[in-house]
């Protein structure tokens, strides 16, 4: 149970690197549905009311999201919000919690969700650089799904949390190889 509890919440953790109201709201629904066990305090995020704030704000961020500009103002808003996010559903993994220093819980959900954060924000203007915006709204929608995805995983089928990692690791390298190789050439160029 301590080793499905703790990728759970790297999963739950990696998603809100990619849009922190997803899985929010996701583990808020399973635990008011009884489907995950959440112990005080994080049994708030269960509320009716939490829930409603949950839900608003993940329309918001769905929409502003796709449009071009806006996204980048999102991402520098959202670099607190993803964050802090991941510390909270890393700590709220009741497994995780018991077993798992707290600071260190809320540490390695911080850690893990800036990082996938941070990799989005940083090939997001590439994308839309290189389609003239046209990639924003697919490229959001995209990170939409695999943050719902990756959630839903986490909750329901922990093991698979390694092969997403797997794929978000690859996916780091790629971008950040591609904008390696990119400035090396404007330096050869320039």
């Amino acid at each position: 149970m301590g080793a499905l509890a703790v990728l759970s919440a790297l999963g739950l953790s990696g998603a809100a690197g990619l849009n922190a109201y997803i899985p929010l709201l996701l583990v808020g629904v399973c635990g008011r549905l009884g489907v995950v066990q959440l112990a005080a305090p994080f049994d708030t995020m269960t509320h009716t009311w939490v829930l409603v704030l949950l839900g608003v704000l993940l329309v918001v961020e769905l929409v502003v999201d796709k449009v071009p500009g806006l996204d980048h103002i999102n991402d520098v808003v959202q670099t607190f919000v993803r964050p802090g996010a991941g510390a909270l559903l890393f700590g709220a993994n009741t497994g995780a919690i018991t077993e798992i220093h707290p600071a260190l819980a809320l540490t390695a959900g911080l850690l893990i969700s800036f990082g996938v954060h941070a990799t989005k924000a940083v090939a997001r203007p590439v994308v839309s650089a290189s389609t003239l915006g046209l990639g924003t709204p697919v490229v959001s929608a995209a990170e939409d799904a695999a943050s719902l995805a990756s959630a839903l995983f986490a909750i329901f089928l922990p093991v698979t949390v390694l092969l997403f990692f797997g794929f978000f690791v690859f996916g780091a390298y790629w971008v950040w190889s591609r904008l390696y190789a990119a400035k090396a050439r404007r330096t050869r160029g320039g």
